[in-house]
């Protein structure tokens, strides 16, 4: 009896062992990465200088997003950064960038539409992930 319980006790440490190396191979999720290559990088360029394949579409040149915090005294504009995202900004002009809190709306709604979820909380999330990841994009 006592020889079968360290049998399974065994049995478990190994795989709660091999378990936790497989997941520390696994590659950490970056949200704000994902979000930036899937909706900006096309026209701000995969390093954020502006440079994306859509550049020659656009009416205005998209914007070097490396150089928001030295344009703005060495200091990241966190604030500006989510308004613009979220279209509550007015550096846009004519506003070619799309207004991505309404499209994390409409993609909130489609995708949650028969459970309960927090709207706002899932727009602010995206947001601020992406607009973290523009942080750690800036020049030094």
């Amino acid at each position: 009896m006592k020889r079968q319980a360290w049998t399974k006790l065994a049995a478990v440490c190994l795989l709660t062992g091999v378990t936790g190396m497989v997941l520390a191979q696994q590659p950490k999720l970056d949200f704000g990465k994902r979000e930036y290559d899937n909706n900006c990088a096309a026209c701000h360029g995969k390093a954020g200088k502006g440079d994306g394949v859509y550049v020659d579409l656009l009416r205005k040149s998209a914007p070097d997003l490396t150089t928001m915090a030295k344009r703005n005294g060495g200091v990241f504009p966190m604030a500006r950064a989510y308004d613009v995202i979220d279209g509550g900004g007015t550096g846009h002009g004519t506003r070619d960038m799309p207004i991505w809190g309404q499209e994390y709306s409409v993609q909130a709604a489609n995708f949650y539409m028969d459970v309960p979820y927090d709207q706002q909380a899932y727009v602010r999330s995206r947001i601020l992930a992406l607009a973290e990841y523009l942080n750690r994009l800036q020049a030094r």
